[in-house]
């Protein structure tokens, strides 16, 4: 159910009101009594959750094997093990 924004035209009441799209406007001010005037909304924001929304959720089996063939088996730079040199320790010297 969609929440609608009213305003009277009377004293200036602001308000939401979440009501179903097959009930009427609403015509009366809750404040003053005046008459109200329903104003464009800027509509809903939409949360997206879950898998299924990016296009590379909908890819087929037979498609990412065909991918993995083409870019060949060497690993992404991203997926190549890193490994960092150590320093040596330092001998002691006798004197």
């Amino acid at each position: 159910m969609p929440t609608y924004e009213y305003e009277c035209r009377k004293c200036g009441h602001r308000f939401e009101e979440f009501q179903s799209m097959k009930d009427a406007a609403l015509t009366v001010c809750p404040k003053c009594g005046g008459e109200l005037k329903r104003l464009i909304g800027t509509g809903a924001g939409f949360i997206f959750k879950g898998s299924g929304f990016y296009i590379t959720d909908y890819r087929s089996p037979g498609y990412t094997e065909k991918k993995k063939g083409e870019s060949g088996d060497a690993p992404k730079p991203s997926e190549t093990p890193k490994t960092e040199a150590k320093p040596e320790p330092k001998k002691k010297e006798s004197p």
